[in-house]
């Protein structure tokens, strides 16, 4: 099984259970239309770690919010590192979902985060950049990407970035202060989205060479400069 993480992370932003849980409703239509189901069934929707483990949801606002209030009447939970929702998706013929994401709150050195991991058998193609757009215009990131772990060594071992650095992927998402910084030679196509920010279609999958030059191209414009500590904003 191929293992891909769509990435999105953000600055501080206050937000009420109700506002996150109309997000998160909105990323699971996006993303189970984009990742249908095989063989006619449907996604099972679990809430996985934490308190009330392996509680099944529904992808509606009300039992999302549900499942955050959950989160948040657990013992360890503070109102000042978000609210950590993470929930597993199967199919029963082996491909998974797991979105993951810390929201809702004004942290000034924590971003807040949405992970979508995905594992799907080698030779499945899947929708990367709508995949990518979908988290982007439901959470309105700072910047994400779409990786792997090789993406992940290569962007560490070679650019040298630090796990917590901006950085993009395959494909990759800036806001809209990001997307003015973009070089005008950038080897990549740019297509606007109803953030205001930019979706990079940066390179083939199997590409960590083009990958890397990319994100060393785009630190060295400003367009991956990390949001100033401690964080006052979102976005750039």
């Amino acid at each position: 099984m191929r293992r891909v993480v769509v990435r999105a992370f953000w600055g501080p932003r206050e937000e009420t259970v109700e506002e996150l849980a109309a997000r998160w409703a909105r990323t699971l239509d996006r993303v189970t239309r984009l990742l249908p189901p095989q063989g006619g069934g449907a996604w099972t929707l679990r809430r996985v770690g934490g308190s009330g483990a392996a509680a099944v949801v529904t992808p509606d606002e009300e039992s999302l919010a549900a499942a955050l209030r959950a989160v948040q009447a657990a013992d360890d939970w503070s109102s000042g590192s978000g609210t950590d929702l993470r929930l597993l998706a199967e199919d029963g013929l082996g491909r998974t979902l797991e979105l993951g994401g810390r929201a809702g709150a004004a942290a000034e050195f924590v971003l807040m985060a949405m992970l979508l991991t995905v594992r799907v058998p080698e030779d499945e193609e899947l929708p990367y950049p709508e995949l990518l757009t979908a988290l982007a215009e439901a959470w309105s990131p700072d910047f994400g990407g779409v990786v792997d772990d090789d993406v992940l060594d290569t962007l560490e071992d070679d650019g040298d970035f630090a796990p917590s650095d901006p950085a993009i992927g395959w494909a990759g998402y800036l806001s809209p202060a990001r997307a003015t910084l973009v070089p005008r030679d950038f080897p990549a196509g740019a297509e606007p989205l109803s953030t205001g920010g930019a979706l990079l279609d940066v390179a083939s999958p199997d590409d960590t060479a083009a990958v890397l030059r990319a994100n060393l191209l785009l630190r060295t414009a400003g367009a991956l400069q990390p949001l100033p500590r401690p964080m006052d904003r979102p976005q750039l």
